[in-house]
């Protein structure tokens, strides 16, 4: 069966930055299994499954605009320490959450100084290219549990509930 909207795929897939430095890979670990279709995946990527099988093992070259897009400077910024008064290890990598014009937002500490902290409102990816080995392991359609959900059960349910 070839991949195609609603079809679950499971996979395996390892990605790495135009250096080839590895970023991710699931290869040590579960495949990942997923809704074609649903928006899970980062454009590049799921437009590159389609009409794949199982079986196959392929490459894809992601731009930066089909993965997490381009950086933005100006999501960058520094505030005053006194503003966030109360949250306890503010340290470079620490993630909050703030308050944005588009709503709710992470955002990760990226310097501290004395009296003034930098946060940056930009995906870690965001700017860079990736490049994906994918191994599709199994495809199948999605039933109808699993459309209603939004996510791929496995053979023992979905483990919460809705």
């Amino acid at each position: 069966m070839k991949i195609t909207k609603n079809s679950v795929v499971v996979m395996h897939y390892a990605v790495s930055d135009s250096e080839d430095t590895l970023i991710d890979s699931s290869y040590d670990d579960k495949p990942m299994a997923i809704i074609q279709g649903t928006g899970y995946l980062i454009p590049g990527l799921e437009n590159a499954l389609e009409s794949h099988e199982a079986g196959d093992k392929f490459e894809v070259a992601v731009s930066c605009e089909q993965a997490y897009g381009p950086r933005h400077d100006e999501y960058v910024q520094t505030v005053p320490k006194e503003a966030l008064a109360g949250v306890e290890e503010l340290e470079v990598g620490t993630q909050l959450r703030a308050t944005t014009d588009d709503g709710e937002q992470t955002v990760i500490v990226v310097d501290v100084q004395d009296d003034v902290i930098t946060v940056d409102g930009n995906h870690p990816l965001a700017g860079i290219d990736l490049k994906f080995d994918v191994e599709i392991l199994e495809v199948r359609e999605a039933t109808a549990d699993e459309l209603e959900h939004g996510h791929v059960h496995s053979e023992d349910g979905c483990g919460h509930s809705h």
